[in-house]
C-alpha cells in the first residue's frame, strides 16, 4: 500500500520547500477608528449624511487597492463615519468619482452585488474569525452575509433588518446605514473594540479598495482588520422576531381518466410562522412551524449513470440560512474527486421524498395518491457565540408521519410510506490563541417511529454519528494543520442493515474483498471516517496535503451525504501564484496536483497528476486550463457488488473563457473531455454562458450545455443467483444537453420579477453487449469481457427485453432511456417593509419519456411543451414583526 504513496509525496515535497522559503507577505500598521455616541437627533437615513448628528465624528478615508494593484493608491477615493445609540449602530459613506455620471447603477435582487457598492465587515465579537457584513450598491441595493472562518466562509442567506438609502452628486455619491444592534451579535461591556473592515468596488475599473491595508499574500480575512473604538455603556439587546405566513396555492394538470385522485386541480391553503427570540446576549433560538417553500426554485435536471447519488444544493430559506455554524465537511474540496460534497449533516435529508413508494396500476383500476415530500411539521435552531469564544449551533426537526391512499375499484385504504422521524444535530466550537486554533465536536441523531409498520422495515430505526475537528494556526496564520474523525453507528432490523451492507456506498458482497463479509444477522452497523491535512497559504508558493479515510462500515446518509466508504484518499497540490499585474496579466496562478484512492483491503483503485493554470488578463477577461494524466484507475462499484473492474487509463483536459464582466453584454465558454488511451471510454462537454445587462434594472442570461459519454462497459443487469452471477455490460452512448434561462426585472430594489427555466434531455443508447470474464485487474479491455455474438442476442419489442447468450440464456430489460424534463419559476417578489414580503409565484414543471432512437433535440421539442405539464400558482405573503 506504501508504495502506491510514495510518489506523489516525493512530488509535493518540492511544493513543500518553496512553501517554507516564502516571505512575500507585507506587514501593515492597524488602524482604529473612534467612533461617538449619537447626541441629540440620530441621522435621517436620506442617503445624504449632512445632518448635525454626523459632525460629531470624523471622515476616515486612506483606502489602499486590493486589486488589482495591491498597496497602490485607488483610482477614487472613500470615506466612511460611524456614530451609535442604545439601539443602531450607523453608517456614513462619500464614494468620491471624478466623472460621476460613470457611477454604474445596475440593479439586482437582494446579495447580487450589483454595479458599484461599498461594504462594511463587522466583527462585534472581536473573536478575529467572524463578521457581519453589509452592502449597498450605488442603486440602493441590499447584500448582507455572514463571514466565519477568518474569511473562509461568507453566508448571503443571513438577511437581517437594515435600513439603507443612496444619492448621487456631482462629487460622486453617498450612503447612510442604520443596522439595529438586535442584528448582530456581541457581548456586553464598558468599553469595547469591535474589528472592522471596508471595502469599496470600482465597477469600471473592476477595482476594489479596502481601508485597513492587507496583503493579497497573507492567509486570513477577518483577523487582519482594523479596529472600532469608542463603544461606551453599550448593551446587547435581545432580539424577538415573529414572522407568520399565510400561502395559498393552485395545481393545474391534465386530469387522468378513471384516476379520482387525478381530476385536473389541486388547491391549498396553509398558514405558519417563523420567529426569532434571543434567549441571551450571544444565544438565540429559530423556530419554523408548518414551514412553506413554495417559492424556492426548482433543481435542476441531471442524470448519471454511475450509480452515485447526486448532491443538490439546499435553498430552504431556514435551512440555508446559518449553514455554516453545521457544516462539517468529510473531505475537503482540494480532496478532489466524488466526495467533496461528502458532509455529516446534509440537511436536504429533512423534508425529502418518502422511502417507499407505491405505484398506481390503471389496468387493475388500482390508483394510489403519495405525497411528493414528507411535511415538516417543525424545527428549531438554537446558535451563537459566547465572549469566551464558544460557538454553540443546535438543531431539532420532525417530519410527519406519511401515508399514501389507495383507491381500488372505489374502495379506500392507506398505507404507510414513511415513519414519523425526529432529526437532531448539535455543533459547538471553542476558540483559543485569539482564534489561531479551534476545537469542535458535532452529534448527529435519527430516530424512526416505526412502530407496526412492517412495509418499512428496510429504513434504520436509528441513526447516530459523532466527530471532533481541529484547526491549528501559525506563523502569522500562513501555516495550518486541520483535521476530523468521525463514528457512525445505525441500528434497525436484520433486513435494513443488510440492506445496507450490500448497498451502493458498500458492497460487502464483492467476491474478491477478503476484508469484507456480509453479516445477514446483524441488527447494527458501525464504521470511522478521518481527515488529516497541513498546509501553508502564505506567500507566493502555497500548498496543501493529507488524506481522508472511511472504513466499510461507516454509514450518514440518514441525515448525511456519503457517496461511498471504504476507502483510504491520499492528496496533495501546491502553486505558484502571481499577485501584483505583469505583462498581460492582472493575476496569475500555476497549480500541481495528485490523488491517489486505495480501499481497506490495500487494492489500488486510482491514481491521477493534474496541473491546471488560471488567469486574469490586464483586458478584465479571464481565461484557464488543465491536463490530468490518469495514471490508474479501478471501480469498486461498476459492477454493482461484483469484483473490483479495472478501468483503461487515459487523460482528460479541460479549458474555459470569460469576456470582460463589466459589460452589458458578457460571454464565456468552456469544455472538458476525457479519454482513454484504448478508446473504451470517451466524455467531453462544452457549456456557453451569455449574459446581458440591456438596462440597469433588468438582466437576461442564457447558458446552453451539451455533453456526451460513451463507454464500452457500461453496467446493465446481473442475472444468476448469488455466488454464480453473471455480471452484463454494453457500450453505451449517451447524449445530455440543457439550456438554463435567467431573467431579472427590478422595479425597486425592493421590487422584483425573476424567471427561472430549464430543458432538459438525457438519451441513452446502447449496444455490443458483454458479460464480464472474470479477469476484473487484466491490463487488456479485451481480457475483462467475452462479447456476445450478433446471433447471441435477440430483442422482442412485445416485452421490451433483451436475451442474451446460447440457449435460454439470460434476458435483461431494454437499457435504452430518453429522458426528458422541464422545469420553471416565476417569481415576482416585494418587500413591502423591511423583512416582510409578498411573493407572487408560477411555476411549472413537466417530465417525459421520449424514443431513444430519436434525435436528441427533435425529441427535446416534440416532449418538454406537451399538455403533460403540471402549473403551479401560489401567493405567499409574509410580516416581520421585531421587538
Amino acid at each position: 500500500m506504501l508504495n502506491h504513496l510514495l510518489l506523489p509525496v516525493a512530488i509535493l515535497l518540492s511544493g513543500i520547500a518553496a512553501a517554507q522559503d516564502s516571505t512575500d507577505v507585507e506587514t501593515y500598521p492597524l488602524r482604529h477608528y473612534q467612533t461617538q455616541r449619537v447626541v441629540g437627533d440620530a441621522p435621517l437615513i436620506d442617503g445624504s449624511p449632512t445632518e448635525a448628528a454626523w459632525d460629531a465624528v470624523e471622515w476616515s478615508g486612506d483606502y489602499m487597492q486590493f486589486e488589482p494593484n495591491p498597496g497602490d493608491a485607488p483610482t477614487q477615493q472613500t470615506f466612511f463615519k460611524i456614530l451609535y445609540d442604545d439601539r443602531n449602530l450607523y453608517v456614513a459613506y462619500r464614494c468620491l468619482d471624478s466623472q460621476p455620471e460613470l457611477i454604474e447603477q445596475r440593479m439586482g435582487r437582494r446579495d447580487q452585488f450589483p454595479g458599484d457598492w461599498v461594504e462594511m465587515n463587522i466583527d462585534s465579537y472581536h473573536d478575529k474569525r467572524t463578521a457581519f457584513s453589509f452592502t449597498v450598491s450605488a442603486s440602493g441595493v441590499k447584500s448582507d452575509e455572514f463571514v466565519s472562518n477568518d474569511g473562509n466562509n461568507w453566508d448571503s442567506s443571513w438577511n437581517p433588518i437594515w435600513e439603507t438609502r443612496t444619492q448621487l452628486d456631482s462629487a460622486g455619491w453617498t450612503a447612510e446605514l442604520r443596522i439595529p444592534l438586535s442584528q448582530i451579535r456581541f457581548s456586553a461591556g464598558d468599553d469595547q473594540v469591535w474589528g472592522i473592515q471596508s471595502t469599496r468596488r470600482d465597477f469600471r475599473m473592476d477595482e476594489r479598495s479596502i481601508w485597513q491595508p492587507r496583503s493579497r499574500n497573507a492567509s486570513g480575512w477577518v483577523s487582519r482588520f482594523g479596529e472600532l473604538r469608542g463603544l461606551r455603556n453599550l448593551r446587547p439587546r435581545r432580539t424577538l422576531e415573529l414572522q407568520p405566513y399565510v400561502v395559498a396555492q393552485r395545481s393545474t394538470y391534465p386530469a387522468e381518466e378513471g384516476n379520482p385522485f387525478a381530476d385536473g386541480t389541486d388547491n391549498r391553503v396553509s398558514a405558519g410562522l417563523d420567529a426569532r427570540v434571543g434567549i441571551t446576549n450571544d444565544l438565540t433560538l429559530d423556530l419554523t412551524i408548518n414551514p412553506d417553500f413554495g417559492q424556492v426554485e426548482a433543481d435542476p435536471g441531471a442524470l448519471n449513470l454511475d450509480g452515485y447519488q447526486i448532491f443538490f444544493r439546499e435553498q430552504r430559506p431556514f435551512f440555508v440560512e446559518g449553514q455554516n455554524i453545521f457544516d462539517f465537511r468529510l473531505s475537503p474540496a482540494e480532496a478532489g474527486g466524488r466526495h467533496t460534497s461528502d458532509q455529516i449533516f446534509y440537511s436536504r435529508r429533512i423534508g425529502g421524498s418518502p422511502h417507499r413508494s407505491v405505484s398506481s396500476d390503471a389496468g387493475r383500476r388500482y390508483y394510489v395518491d403519495q405525497p411528493v415530500n414528507t411535511t415538516i411539521l417543525g424545527a428549531a435552531k438554537f446558535s451563537g457565540k459566547t465572549a469566551s469564544g464558544l460557538s454553540v449551533g443546535l438543531l431539532q426537526s420532525i417530519t410527519e408521519r406519511e401515508l399514501a391512499t389507495i383507491d381500488l375499484a372505489g374502495e379506500r385504504s392507506e398505507t404507510v410510506v414513511e415513519p414519523l422521524t425526529n432529526f437532531q444535530v448539535g455543533r459547538v466550537q471553542q476558540d483559543f490563541r485569539g482564534g489561531d486554533t479551534y476545537v469542535g465536536a458535532i452529534l448527529t441523531g435519527v430516530q424512526r417511529s416505526l412502530g407496526e409498520d412492517p412495509e418499512l422495515d428496510f429504513l434504520h430505526r436509528q441513526a447516530y454519528s459523532g466527530g471532533l475537528d481541529f484547526t491549528h494556526r501559525w506563523n502569522d496564520r500562513s501555516w495550518y494543520v486541520a483535521g476530523n474523525t468521525v463514528l457512525s453507528s445505525v441500528s434497525g432490523s436484520r433486513e435494513s442493515i443488510l440492506r445496507t451492507q450490500t448497498g451502493f456506498e458498500h458492497f460487502f458482497q464483492r467476491p474478491d474483498a477478503d476484508h469484507l463479509s456480509v453479516d445477514s444477522t446483524a441488527t447494527r452497523l458501525n464504521g470511522s471516517s478521518g481527515m488529516l491535512k497541513v498546509g501553508n497559504l502564505g506567500g507566493n508558493f502555497i500548498f496543501e496535503t493529507g488524506a481522508t479515510w472511511r472504513s466499510p462500515g461507516f454509514e450518514v446518509n440518514d441525515i448525511g451525504f456519503m457517496r461511498n466508504a471504504d476507502e483510504i484518499n491520499y492528496f496533495g497540490w501546491a502553486a505558484r501564484r502571481w499577485q501584483q499585474p505583469f505583462s498581460i496579466f492582472r493575476r496569475f496562478q500555476v497549480n500541481g496536483n495528485v490523488y491517489t484512492t486505495l480501499d481497506f483491503g490495500g487494492n489500488l483503485l486510482g491514481q491521477v497528476f493534474n496541473t491546471n493554470s488560471h488567469a486574469n488578463f490586464t483586458n478584465f477577461m479571464r481565461a484557464g486550463t488543465g491536463f490530468s494524466y490518469v495514471h490508474y484507475r479501478a471501480s469498486k462499484t461498476d459492477l454493482r457488488g461484483g469484483p473490483i473492474l479495472r478501468q483503461s487509463p487515459g487523460y482528460e483536459y479541460f479549458g474555459y473563457v470569460t469576456s470582460d464582466n463589466r459589460k452589458k453584454a458578457t460571454v464565456g465558454a468552456q469544455g472538458y473531455q476525457f479519454r482513454t488511451f484504448d478508446g473504451t471510454q470517451v466524455e467531453g462537454s462544452i457549456s456557453l454562458f451569455f449574459n446581458w445587462q440591456p438596462l440597469d434594472a433588468a438582466s437576461v442570461s442564457i447558458s446552453p450545455s451539451y455533453s456526451t459519454f460513451a463507454r464500452a462497459d457500461q453496467y446493465v443487469a446481473q442475472p444468476g443467483a448469488a455466488g454464480n452471477k453473471t455480471y452484463i455490460v454494453g457500450a453505451v452512448d449517451q447524449r445530455t444537453f440543457s439550456t438554463t434561462v435567467r431573467l431579472n426585472y427590478n422595479l425597486t430594489p425592493d421590487l422584483t420579477v425573476q424567471y427561472y427555466g430549464q430543458p432538459f434531455i438525457s438519451r441513452g443508447r446502447y449496444r455490443e453487449f458483454k458479460r464480464f470474464s472474470g479477469a476484473g485487474l487484466a491490463d487488456r479491455f479485451a481480457e475483462r469481457f467475452i462479447p456476445y455474438a450478433a446471433e447471441e442476442v435477440q430483442y422482442d419489442a412485445e416485452s421490451g427485453r433483451y436475451s442474451l447468450g446460447p440457449g435460454e440464456g439470460h434476458t435483461v430489460n431494454d437499457p435504452n432511456f430518453s429522458f426528458i424534463q422541464f422545469r420553471s419559476n416565476l417569481v415576482v417578489r416585494w418587500e413591502y417593509l423591511p423583512g416582510s414580503e409578498l411573493y407572487l409565484v408560477w411555476s411549472q414543471g413537466n417530465t417525459a419519456s421520449g424514443e431513444p432512437g430519436d434525435r436528441l433535440l427533435h425529441s427535446l421539442g416534440r416532449n418538454v411543451f406537451s399538455e403533460d405539464v403540471r402549473n403551479n400558482f401560489l401567493l405567499k405573503a409574509t410580516y416581520r414583526w421585531l421587538r
